[in-house]
């Protein structure tokens, strides 16, 4: 089981401080590295891809620096955000290529090639290959020597649905087989689907680690928002809103439920059953329509 850690690591560039002590393990799975651009995600993949030395701290692939240490590249594979790509060789030329400089031939690059579902497209140069293509022969070329560990910035650019659910469904596939998969994203949605674990940096800073929702309902500064039906929403509303529990209750027509937000976690979720069966009240949805990832996203950036 290989495992990426990264221990009290920072990284500056001059005056400017991308990378901020930040502390965190990437284990076997799906892990989803979360943050707004400019957050500081690609330079801490250059580090754990050993392309980029910390300023302090340490990066190790299971107690083994990344940094100037090419043994690596056994068990790694890479897909950057950015290109840098040999335009004037077709994709199977590529591909071959990278296959070559792991000791492998023609068969490993088929395989991957067919893996990624670029065969048809394999004979064309890739300066003819639109964006989404060309992210995926550089999945490609990081997938020959099937490696242990994968590292993928922002690799749903440029790709189109259907693309994006082929990617998707192959990465959960790595990460159920037990390989160590993370892939960064600044849009939520894409994280939300893929990854069973977070890391969400902000600011070059480590604000949350582990499953969303969990890390949401932590969130008990927060109003939380429930939407609720049962079989008398009116009379139940009516009850609530004299809690100082609640903040404010919406009755949603077209929804035919309640909108309500919740200022008192702890003390909502036992007064809500309790007025239900004081008023003879059928509760039918009780169902919490903030936990998105965007809602953890949108507090972590504020906070």
């Amino acid at each position: 089981m290989t495992s990426l850690s990264i221990d009290h690591v920072s990284r500056w560039f001059g005056n400017v401080v991308a990378v901020n002590d930040i502390t965190m393990t990437i284990s076997p799975g799906v892990t989803g590295l979360l943050g707004p651009n400019g957050a500081g995600k690609s330079t801490l993949i250059s580090m754990m891809g050993g392309f980029l030395a910390p300023s302090t701290g340490t990066v190790t692939l299971d107690d083994k620096p990344t940094w100037r240490n090419e043994t690596i590249y056994k068990h790694l594979g890479i897909v950057p955000e950015r290109e840098g790509m040999y335009d004037f060789l077709t994709g199977r030329e590529f591909v071959v290529a990278n296959a070559e400089l792991h000791g492998l031939g023609k068969k490993a690059a088929q395989k991957a090639l067919a893996t990624v579902e670029m065969e048809y497209a394999q004979d064309r140069k890739i300066s003819t290959y639109s964006k989404g293509m060309k992210q995926r022969v550089k999945m490609a070329s990081a997938l020959v020597h099937e490696p242990s560990v994968l590292l993928l910035d922002e690799p749903f650019n440029g790709m189109d649905p259907r693309q994006r659910m082929q990617l998707m469904e192959l990465l959960r596939k790595m990460g159920d087989e037990g390989r160590t998969v993370l892939f960064s994203s600044h849009i939520l949605e894409e994280v939300e689907q893929l990854a069973s674990h977070i890391e969400v940096i902000v600011a070059g800073r480590h604000a949350a680690s582990g499953d969303f929702r969990k890390i949401r309902r932590l969130m008990t500064d927060r109003p939380h928002r429930y939407l609720v039906r049962s079989s008398d929403d009116r009379a139940l509303a009516a009850a609530l809103i004299a809690d100082p529990s609640t903040a404010g209750i919406e009755v949603d027509l077209k929804e035919g439920a309640l909108r309500i937000q919740a200022v008192d976690f702890g003390r909502f979720t036992t007064l809500l059953p309790r007025i239900a069966r004081e008023h003879d009240i059928r509760l039918m949805t009780v169902s919490p329509s903030d936990e998105s990832l965007e809602s953890v996203f949108s507090y972590l950036v504020a906070a």
